[in-house]
């Protein structure tokens, strides 16, 4: 292991921050640790399996670090140094894009608007909301209940005072009272703006309770037209309410994190319940750049989302312990109850986040879809060699007649056609599937095998273990049985066997692993059919038609082609049958099928 230009035995046995620099003086890296010490000597100490950790300590040409007082500290300082210099080993935030904020500015009469940009002028922002169809939705429902101003009039007590305005479109329709002609004083026009906030916040529960107590106050006092107007002010929000996820957690507010990933990402969701609602909700990809472990992920993502959100939230709801220490912070893991509903849904929107991300990327690259697939196949199966070509055999027979079997071919997950291939059992008697089974295994690879044609890496027998045991001899004889992976599927359960394995592998329903082999093996059934249905058609039709005198050979393949059944031919008309084979034959023909007619 390469040495860094640094005499790692001064460096102090505290927590803090390290930065590597390359020999051009670039931040390369940026680490947390406990012990800085420690942690820096365990990239030089021993060897690495990760190869991009081995290049990372190859670049390393010197270090600085900062001593902090706790991990917290060194956590927060972290997150904010890989945010300045993006590091090329780091992990670093992907969905980097502006999310949209509802805005109360900072003057009289405010406005509430939305917006992607902040301002330090003093105005308040709420948010940052993940989708801007929600906010918009809240801000609808705002300007309903509450006659806000929208206008960006100047509203000083000099302005109001000498008429410089004249009411809007807004007042004649009821959507604003006029403060800019004092019509509304600025005490009234707060205490909704106020209100406002609440509701924003998420706390819908005390301003619909706070607007029915004034409703029945109002009609107490006899004062019905007040009182209609506050109910409707009331049922909006009650069904602006009923919209948003509501629990029985209203004691305080907390934040709710899931995670996801694969190879290259980690997929993070985080909701902010407050006052028993989801009140804000994001969900971010994190490139990996060293296979960082999911908790030293979730451990960043924690810090990095809790400040865009500007959530003070004292508990957070997780799947499992991150890499985070603050003894502020209460870290739950539930198990049932609403936390655990809601820690179902963060995972929920992750999942669905994640597939999205994954189907974009496959509409700009196919191949990566079908590469992911047969990954996927390659894991389960545990094979040594990526699937690209995979064979699968069928056995078909109607009451043991007319045994066929079929074999079909799939390159990089899609159907090779002309690949496919039909098999009529020569050297087994009656309804035998064990020995057809072993019959075409035998020859399609010994054919492959004399040819000096490419093998398949994967083959799939429509049977259980029976089937697949007799396949496996036919390997065995061919001496290919260590060359090709070999696995039978059985219908009932759909489970997979593996040769000389007594105990199935039982494949998640939903899994894209399962799908491949099912769909392979339907293709065959289909192909099997169809072949044997016409080989079943062709010998009812040659049989029939040997019992009429006059119907040769020609006449009888003619027939077969047009017809393609007996069924067909028995029910086609005598003008029909003359097109293909003359009216004297035609005759005789029509005559066989329909002896009532001609009596």
């Amino acid at each position: 292991m390469p040495q860094p230009k640094i005499d790692i035995s001064t460096l102090p046995e505290e927590p803090g921050v390290y930065q590597y620099f390359n020999q051009e003086g670039e931040i390369i890296y940026v680490g947390k640790a406990k012990n800085l010490k420690k942690r820096v000597s365990s990239y030089f100490s021993k060897q690495h399996e990760n190869r991009k950790l081995v290049a990372l300590a190859r670049q390393i040409a010197s270090l600085k670090y900062i001593v902090v007082e706790s991990e917290e500290d060194a956590l927060l300082l972290e997150n904010n140094l890989i945010k300045q210099h993006h590091p090329r080993y780091n992990i670093l935030l992907k969905d980097d894009k502006t999310y949209p904020w509802l805005c109360i500015t900072n003057e009289r009469f405010p406005r509430v608007f939305k917006t992607r940009k902040i301002i330090n002028d003093g105005s308040k922002y709420f948010g940052p909301f993940s989708s801007v169809s929600t906010l918009t939705t809240l801000l609808n429902t705002l300007h309903e209940i509450y006659p806000i101003r929208t206008c960006k009039l100047r509203l000083t007590p000099e302005n109001i005072e000498k008429k410089a305005f004249r009411v809007c479109l807004q007042y004649h329709i009821h959507r604003c009272l006029g403060p800019c002609v004092g019509l509304q004083n600025e005490e009234d026009y707060n205490r909704m703006i106020a209100e406002i906030e609440q509701i924003t916040k998420g706390d819908i529960q005390a301003v619909s309770k706070y607007m029915l107590q004034e409703m029945q106050q109002l009609a107490g006092q006899l004062q019905f037209e007040a009182a209609q107007k506050i109910k409707e002010k009331y049922e909006l929000l009650e069904r602006y309410k009923a919209k948003s996820i509501v629990t029985t957690l209203t004691e305080h507010e907390f934040d709710v994190f899931s995670y996801d990933e694969n190879e290259d990402s980690a997929y993070i969701n985080v909701l902010h319940i407050a006052n028993g609602a989801i009140v804000q909700g994001v969900t971010v990809e994190y490139k990996k750049r060293l296979d960082e472990p999911k908790e030293e992920i979730l451990g960043l993502a924690i810090v990095e989302l809790r400040e865009r959100l500007k959530s003070n939230a004292r508990e957070i709801i997780v799947p499992f312990a991150p890499d985070l220490h603050e003894e502020k912070l209460t870290l739950t893991i539930p198990t049932r109850g609403d936390k655990k509903k809601l820690l179902a849904l963060s995972i929920q929107n992750t999942e669905t986040y994640k597939a999205e991300k994954q189907k974009q990327a496959e509409k700009l690259n196919p191949d990566q879809r079908v590469i992911r697939i047969l990954s996927s196949l390659q894991k389960d199966l545990n094979m040594k060699e990526l699937p690209i070509h995979i064979e699968c055999f069928d056995n078909s027979n109607i009451q043991g007649t007319n045994p066929v079997a079929s074999c079909v071919v799939f390159q990089r997950a899609k159907p090779a056609k002309k690949e496919y291939r039909h098999f009529n059992i020569k050297t087994v008697e009656g309804p035998n599937d064990y020995a057809s089974m072993e019959e075409v295994v035998f020859r399609r690879y010994h054919r492959l095998k004399e040819e000096g044609t490419p093998l398949p890496q994967l083959v799939v027998i429509d049977g259980g273990k029976g089937q697949l045991g007799m396949a496996m001899g036919a390997l065995r004889q061919l001496e290919l049985d260590n060359q090709i992976t070999v696995i039978g599927i059985a219908k009932r359960l759909e489970e997979i066997y593996f040769p000389e394995d007594p105990i199935p592998l039982y494949l998640d329903k939903n899994s894209e692993s399962l799908k491949l082999i099912q769909q392979i093996r339907d293709e065959a059934h289909r192909f099997g059919i169809t072949h044997h249905r016409l080989k079943r058609s062709k010998t009812q039709v040659t049989s029939e038609l040997d019992s009429i005198h006059g119907i040769g050979e020609k006449s009888k393949q003619a027939l077969l082609q047009h017809f393609k059944s007996v069924k067909r031919l028995r029910s086609a008309t005598k003008e029909e049958i003359a097109e293909i084979v003359g009216n004297e034959r035609a005759s005789r023909i029509y005559n066989h099928f329909n002896p009532d007619l001609t009596r």
